[in-house]
Formats: C-alpha cells, structure tokens, sequence
C-alpha cells in the first residue's frame, strides 16, 4: 500500500530482484558468464552483432557478447556451432545475408584467407548485404596483403574495417582472456574498445589496416618456435629418467618459463592431443610468416625451419591435433613409437 512514491521503490526493488534473479540463472545456466568479470561500457554506436563464424573460437566469443548484453546474431555452416549461442540468447541466421542485415558490427572467425575473401565478396556476401557504415572486424589469422586489400575494398563501399587476430586459443577464447592485436584507423578501433574488451584481456591498435595480422605472424613464429623447443626438451629429459613433470615445474619458474610451457605440457605429458589451436591452421600461419618475410627481404632461419616441421606433422597425418602434437615429430625424429592420441570430435 502507500503513496506513489512507496509504490515506486516496491516497483523498482521488485525490478531489481528481478534482474538479479535473471542473471543468477543466466549465470547457472552458461558457464561462459563471469560473474566476477566487472560490467565494461557498451559502444552507443554499436548495439547489433553479426558473428560468422561459430567454431573452437568463434562460438564462446559470440557467447561473451551475449552475455554482455549485445544483440548477436550468428551464421555458421555448422548447426552444432549455432547451439551455444542460442542457448546464451542469441539469434540463428540461416545466411551470412540475413545475419549481417541490421548489423553495427560485423565479426568475423574462419580460417584462412580464402574463407574471408569468401564471407566478404561472395554473391550475398557481407559487403553486399550489410548496412552502409558497419564496422567489420575479421578475427581470423590470415595474409596481411589480403587484409590490406580487403579493407581498402570494403571503404569503398562505405564500411569501416578492423583486422583483429587474437592469440590465446580455444582456452583464451572460453576465458575472455585473448590478445587481440587491431590494424586498421584510431576511431574505429576506439569505437570497437568496448566490444573487444569483452572477449579480450590484452586489446591493443598495433597501426594501420593489415598491422594485426603482421603482428599475428609474429605471434605464430614464436609460438611455433616455443612449442618445438618445448617437445625436444621433453623427450630429452624423458629418455634420461628425469621425473619429468617435476622437471617443468622447475623450468616454468625459471627463465624457460612461458605461457607455451604452462598451458602445453599438459598436453605433451599425457598425450592429449584435443586441438585447442590445430596444426593445420599453424601450417598455413607458417606459410604467412615466411612469405611475408621473404617479400620484406627479412631471414628467418629459425621460422623457416619450425615451418618445415609443422609441414611435416601435417604431412604425418597430425593436422587435426593440437599444435603440441610436434611432440610427436619429435618423437619421429628419434627413432621412438610415437605415442598414441587422445582427441575429441570437432
């Protein structure tokens, strides 16, 4: 009972258990919602969100949008990838042309250049279907040449563009806790912030369109490099007898410590090879890093020959395992069985 204003604060204590109610079963309900994670500013300019590309990386990230309370819409040739957004409060699409439709932003997650030349410049492409002024922004790892092209192609037409490859894999991905490294102008990139902190822990603009995925190439150099030092330092300490999960935590705290070594000996000391990042996709960025470092006339003799190796995985039947599963062309090289895998269906 009560005047107005006593009715009011009911009202508005009610909406408050309410929401709170909501988002303790939002919560509950999907395990990619980080109660804990502080509220971060929505763009007013972006509100609508066209995801394409719903796989190991895309789907939790479009599942971070929606929780963050962005409208997402997301079209992948999988149904199976469009399950965990829906499920977050997403929206299916049954084309990239109806997905892009009223879009602000367009995200992008597929797997090499090819495959974003494709979601582009297709008949009912992106570039074709979306509204004049959105903001594109390709997550995928692919040639910085192509991006460049890309990008000055979607200008004309009116779109803004951000190439933005993350480094973290499906576990940086699942935790928001990506790298993301952004070429493209200053404006749009402050007008993206707020939509990339969600899915991301580092964000930076590294300079102008196809700068991200220069400084992805990089990224993958050494990652790979990483990895295969990693695996060769296993198997040696493997064929002494050194107990060699106490050997890692050793070196981890040491100056051989690095996130390679921290989220990959799991993997190597069990021979799980379920792939977070697989060795196909490192293969083709290995073939980015080289080409574009002989068109730059710069040596890279130790990428040169980690790309070899990834190739030779590949070639052994590995591509679909986890990029630790060099640890296997090590074992190879030794004259050793190589050891049996573990992997889930993708």
């Amino acid at each position: 009972m009560g005047g107005p204003r006593v009715q009011a604060r009911h009202h508005q204590r009610g909406q408050l258990r309410l929401a709170s109610a909501r988002a303790a079963y939002r919560s509950h309900r999907h395990p990619l919602t980080h109660p804990a994670r502080k509220a971060l500013p929505m763009s007013p300019s972006i509100q609508k969100i066209a995801m394409i590309g719903l796989g190991i990386m895309g789907s939790p990230m479009a599942v971070h949008l929606a929780n963050a309370g962005y409208d997402v819409t997301g079209f992948d040739l999988s149904p199976q990838g469009i399950e965990p957004l829906v499920d977050a409060g997403g929206r299916a699409a049954g084309s990239s042309a109806e997905a892009v439709a009223d879009a602000d932003v367009v995200c992008i997650m597929v797997p090499d250049s090819p495959d974003v030349k494709a979601v582009l410049t297709d008949e009912g492409g992106v570039l074709a279907s979306a509204k004049a002024g959105a903001l594109i922004i390709d997550f995928s790892s692919i040639r910085p040449d192509v991006t460049a092209e890309l990008a000055q192609q979607a200008a004309g037409l009116g779109f803004r563009y951000l190439d933005a490859p993350v480094s973290g894999g499906e576990a940086g991905a699942k935790n928001a806790a990506l790298s993301i490294m952004v070429g493209g102008s200053g404006e749009d990139f402050e007008a993206a912030k707020p939509l990339l902190d969600v899915v991301g822990k580092t964000v930076v603009h590294v300079g102008p369109s196809g700068s991200g995925q220069t400084v992805k190439a990089a990224n993958q150099l050494i990652v790979a490099a990483n990895i295969q030092a990693l695996s060769e330092a296993v198997i040696f300490l493997e064929a002494y007898g050194v107990d060699t999960k106490a050997a890692l935590e050793v070196l981890g705290g040491g100056l051989a410590g690095s996130k390679v070594l921290d989220q990959k000996k799991a993997n190597m000391l069990s021979r799980s090879f379920e792939p977070g990042f697989r060795i196909d996709l490192h293969h083709k960025d290995m073939g980015i890093v080289t080409s574009a470092a002989r068109e730059a006339g710069v040596a890279v003799p130790l990428g040169a020959l980690v790309a070899q190796l990834v190739g030779s995985a590949r070639a052994a039947g590995d591509g679909n395992l986890d990029h630790s599963a060099l640890l296997r062309g090590v074992e190879r090289l030794s004259g050793l069985a190589t050891s049996t895998s573990t992997t889930k269906e993708n």
